[in-house]
């Protein structure tokens, strides 16, 4: 059991210095947290194998933070330590995804028992911590002009007293992996990073998941709500899609920003919080001014300290180089090995214009790599629409994408009983698109 790690969160300091101490005996690495907004923060810091839970916490219902754990981290273990009269509601728990439960009193043989279960268990696979670059690297791939003056940037900024940040660019570049590396290189790396989709939820469960709520405030607020702004104490916040945030809570987002002062829905005191605001959009924020659909004054307090994250068609010269990288890390991913890529194929991926960016040409190289693990990856395996696409004049391709083009062309149509317009529907391209295509390759 060695390298295993657990964390415990639990209010009762005497049983967990206990467990804590047996489970090492064990090679079992454990630590504690007293709180769910404490769990939660080391979670965010650092996953570990996996996580036992107390169903009685002074915070939160030990319920609830099930559902956000499981939503966050769904592939963490969550097992719960009941009570004698908490078993119905540790029944409740396993429906809600928990692995399992185990009552008190118990023996440190149970736990360790439970924990084995739960790493070793038939079909487990290894939970990745966010230290490691198989799942969520920190690296900005590329050499090009712009990729060495974005990460300067980053440099100089993530080690500034800038409290709020704001990162523009189209979707999908990996404005995310900026706010990442802005965090671990920034005096608050020991600290939480909390990311909140800002473009997920509706106003209401917004500004609940921001800033918490008391129990009570709102309909379905069972229990006492921690705010995500108060999980990030220490740390950053990356506001994803800041710019989905409906008008109303803009204000208060505002108010937040200017004194670090928040209060939870339902509450009467105010509290703070000492956190670093990395906010992203991919929208045109001061369009959205002059059309009243943003705050002009939260768009200027966002604005301080902007940084521009480029589009992959604004770095080619990065394109098979990023390729390579994903397909290394997709096969560590699998435990496959990895694709590599033809000439041919090459040209297609320079050539193509990348709508999704970093984030389409992740998604085709996972698909690759499922499929075609280990194989060079020739023009024909590449979706039809992005060869038919990234296809350039016939002046400039080769024998090869030619004849490749043609066969998808030939096959889309003999599937297509010769019907243009659903040939066109196949390939996912318009019928002016496919007669240019049927023209240019002499294709009656």
């Amino acid at each position: 059991m060695t390298r295993v790690s657990v964390l415990l969160i639990d209010d009762a300091d005497d049983l967990v210095a206990s467990l804590i101490y047996g489970l090492k005996a064990h090679g079992i690495s454990a630590e504690s947290a007293g709180s769910a907004a404490e769990g939660l923060a080391k979670l965010e810091r650092r996953l570990p194998d996996m996580a036992i839970v107390d169903l009685r916490l002074p915070d939160v219902s030990s319920l609830e933070l099930l559902t956000t754990i499981k939503a966050r981290f769904p592939q963490l273990p969550v097992a719960m330590i009941s009570a004698h009269g908490d078993i119905r509601v540790a029944v409740e728990a396993v429906k809600l995804g928990a692995l399992d439960f185990i009552a008190k009193p118990f023996e440190l043989e149970d736990i360790v028992s439970l924990i084995r279960n739960a790493v070793e268990r038939p079909g487990a696979r290894p939970i990745r911590r966010k230290d490691q670059t198989v799942e969520d690297g920190t690296e900005l791939v590329g050499l090009s002009p712009v990729m060495i003056m974005l990460r300067e940037q980053i440099e100089v900024v993530a080690r500034s007293s800038a409290r709020v940040i704001l990162l523009l660019g189209p979707s999908g570049p990996g404005k995310g992996l900026v706010a990442r590396n802005l965090h671990q290189m920034s005096a608050r790396a020991a600290g939480p990073l909390v990311v909140v989709n800002c473009a997920s939820l509706p106003e209401h469960l917004l500004e609940a998941e921001l800033f918490g709520a008391e129990r009570g405030a709102y309909t379905g607020a069972h229990q006492k709500r921690v705010g995500l702004v108060e999980v990030a104490q220490g740390g950053t916040l990356f506001l994803d899609e800041v710019g989905e945030i409906p008008l109303a809570l803009q204000a208060k987002l505002l108010r937040f920003l200017e004194n670090r002062a928040f209060r939870p829905i339902g509450g009467s005191v105010e509290r703070t919080a000492d956190v670093r605001v990395v906010a992203a959009t991919n929208r045109n924020i001061e369009a959205e001014v002059k059309a009243g659909t943003f705050r002009a004054d939260l768009y200027y307090r966002l604005n301080v300290v902007p940084i521009q994250v480029p589009a992959l068609t604004d770095r080619r010269e990065d394109i098979l180089m990023l390729a390579g990288h994903l397909a290394q890390r997709q096969a560590a991913a699998d435990g496959s090995p990895a694709v590599s890529f033809a000439p041919a194929t090459q040209e297609l991926l320079k050539r193509h214009d990348w709508p999704g960016n970093v984030r389409e040409l992740a998604n085709l190289v996972e698909r690759l790599t499922i499929l075609h693990a280990g194989q060079v990856i020739e023009p024909r395996h590449l979706p039809p629409e992005l060869l038919l696409e990234s296809a350039p004049s016939a002046a400039g391709i080769t024998e090869q994408m030619v004849a490749t083009e043609r066969d998808i062309l030939l096959r889309a149509l003999r599937q297509a009983d010769g019907s243009k317009g659903r040939t066109a529907e196949i390939l996912g391209i318009s019928r002016y698109a496919l007669k240019r295509r049927l023209n240019r390759l002499n294709i009656d």
